[in-house]
């Protein structure tokens, strides 16, 4: 498989990690390179389901490496969970996993800070998963974040943590809130300093040897394009770039290595959290949510629905560079009798085809739909291209058109062999 970087084109949530997993039978490595434990993705093996929030999807395959990069933030007590859960269910990751050393910690004082900081906001709450990701990003840029290699120096780490978290409780007690048992805290990093140190090491120097030896490599995005800190729903947005360039400075490889990009998308819109959403209807949330689909895999918390929208896709292509799709959650449409798709706004008296930078503009933007005849039959048992309905094929086809990409895999239910790979004519 050529050198690949997989993105979500919306708000995340689009069903990334099954796709990294189809395609990292294919990959060598697989690296995730920005974001924390606010991700989640969820991939179906036998039937069962594996949660993974901070270990690249790629990691359930045995014969494939993982990479935490650079660019990712790691809470360790989190980290070292999650590897203790995956080798409870017979997953091990001895020699498969390695983590940067230059990655940025989330500890135990981000989280209080982002919650505190979300109820002070109020009614102008962002809607953070309160997993601390927000204020790791900002002490990582202030240059007063602690990284992965502090941790294994014990003694200099010791030192700058209580120092912070002194400087941090000062303030929390101020607001009336539970401040950080420190020594306890403190034990509790010295045992997962102890777990992750044999995964932890230079790993941009063990990619590029990777890249040169020829080895192929698929970068797992997390979270989506409408997420970016720089080009999303600003300020309704995450803490790092979640876009194709993010990926290459999240895991210090350079961008002549990369030979494709895909997008991965919902054949409908979701979103968590606060921020503008023109497509959304609430009939669809309901739809979704009585199918007990549409509940986030971090938070648990209902997602907002709504069609597809391709002006964001559009831009999400424009963005990243994708030049393959993956749909996912086709099958959710199953049973529509109308499938609509937005191929424009109406801002005022113009129509748009462009995605606004201002959401104060993007808030009052109504959708201008193209409507599509539903298929109205179960998709879920479908395994060729060609056994589609010819009406839901018809959809995909505009997809393609509107969006600027060919559709090259899709994905109608949560298990491995529920992947249809569309060839290139």
């Amino acid at each position: 498989m050529p050198n690949t970087i997989l993105v979500g084109a919306q708000w995340g949530d689009e069903g990334k990690g099954k796709i990294i997993d189809v395609l990292t039978e294919r990959a060598d490595l697989v690296v995730r390179c920005q974001g924390g434990n606010n991700a989640g993705h969820t991939v179906f093996v036998n039937g069962k389901p594996h949660v993974l929030h901070l270990i690249p999807s790629g990691i359930l395959r045995q014969s494939t490496v993982s990479v935490i990069g650079n660019g990712v933030v790691l809470d360790p007590v989190g980290l070292m969970a999650e590897i203790q859960g995956l080798n409870e269910r017979g997953v091990t990751v001895d020699g498969r996993l390695w983590i940067s050393d230059l990655a940025h910690l989330v500890l135990p004082y981000h989280r209080v800070l982002d919650a505190l900081k979300e109820n002070q906001m109020g009614d102008r709450k962002i809607g953070t998963t309160r997993r601390g990701i927000g204020p790791a990003y900002g002490d990582k840029v202030a240059r007063v974040g602690l990284r992965l290699l502090d941790l294994l120096k014990w003694d200099r780490f010791t030192e700058k943590y209580r120092a912070l978290a002194e400087e941090r409780n000062t303030l929390f007690v101020q607001n009336d809130l539970e401040p950080v048992d420190i020594d306890r805290s403190l034990d509790e990093l010295a045992a997962a300093r102890d777990f992750l140190r044999p995964h932890v090491r230079n790993t941009a120097l063990f990619l590029d040897e990777a890249i040169r030896s020829g080895k192929s490599l698929l970068f797992e995005g997390a979270q989506g394009t409408f997420l970016d800190i720089d080009h999303g729903t600003y300020p309704y947005v995450t803490s790092s770039n979640t876009t194709s360039g993010g990926a290459m400075t999240g895991a210090g490889v350079s961008p002549t290595c990369i030979d494709s990009v895909v997008g991965v998308i919902k054949a409908y819109t979701t979103r968590v959290g606060e921020g503008p959403f023109p497509t959304e209807q609430s009939f669809l949330a309901d739809h979704f949510h009585g199918m007990g689909r549409e509940f986030g895999a971090t938070t648990g918390r209902k997602r907002r629905c709504g069609w597809l929208d391709t002006v964001m896709t559009r831009h999400a292509a424009m963005i990243n560079g994708i030049d393959q799709l993956a749909v996912t959650n086709l099958d959710g449409l199953d049973t529509m009798d109308t499938v609509r798709l937005c191929t424009a706004y109406r801002l005022g008296d113009r129509e748009i085809g462009f995605y606004p930078t201002d959401i104060d503009e993007l808030a009052v933007c109504e959708p201008v739909y193209r409507d599509f005849k539903g298929w109205k039959t179960d998709t879920s048992g479908i395994r060729r291209l060609e056994d589609l309905p010819a009406e839901a094929r018809t959809y995909l086809d505009a997809i393609a058109e509107y969006t600027g990409a060919r559709v090259s895999w899709l994905s109608i239910g949560p298990a491995r062999e529920q992947t249809i790979e569309i060839p290139m004519h």
